[in-house]
């Protein structure tokens, strides 16, 4: 059985369900729609029972997820940027927190956002040409969605600083060698 939305498909397949962002124009940018989406879907695993792995990832070849709509953002009101942040980060509490088991399946730009999105998941697998970082320094803002704690969880407190302060991206290789990959 399937079901979509304009920007989040959800396949279910037995016991591993695939949620797929679907905005590919945009590069998977988390934009409302897509958030909400992914609540959805998040919620929606969380309560079936059968299910027992999810594989997340992005449509198209450019990108897992981009990071941030920015031009969605430039249009909201401070109150809306507020009750979106509030809403992508309990979104990506329900996919850290959840007892299934989340994949990221890694393509393309895995930026910002993107990156804190895989950050939830169990499990982060990357293809050949993917790249992974958090550009917000260089953008003179802060990861907001939890990568800043996160991050120095997996690869320790040094190499998240570097990666944070520095806003610099890394390959597949490297990802897998900081262990910010599994594969």
């Amino acid at each position: 059985m399937s079901t979509a939305t304009p920007s989040v498909i959800v396949e279910r397949d037995g016991p591993v369900w695939h949620v797929q962002i679907n905005a590919p124009e945009r590069r998977n940018a988390l934009g409302r729609a897509v958030v909400e989406g992914l609540a959805e879907a998040a919620r929606a695993v969380a309560q079936e029972k059968t299910v027992r792995a999810v594989i997340l990832s992005g449509a198209g070849e450019k990108a897992f997820c981009a990071g941030a709509d920015l031009k969605e953002r430039r249009g909201m009101a401070e109150p809306e940027v507020r009750a979106f942040v509030t809403l992508l980060n309990d979104t990506f509490n329900l996919i850290a927190g959840s007892p299934k088991v989340w994949i990221a399946a890694i393509q393309g730009a895995c930026l910002g956002g993107g990156l804190e999105l895989a950050l939830c998941c169990d499990l982060r697998v990357a293809r050949d040409g993917a790249s992974l970082g958090l550009p917000e320094a260089r953008l003179g803002i802060i990861p907001g969605a939890g990568g800043t704690q996160r991050l120095p969880r997996l690869i320790g407190v040094a190499r998240a600083k570097e990666l944070v302060l520095t806003g610099s991206r890394v390959d597949p290789v490297e990802a897998l060698r900081l262990g910010l990959v599994n594969r």
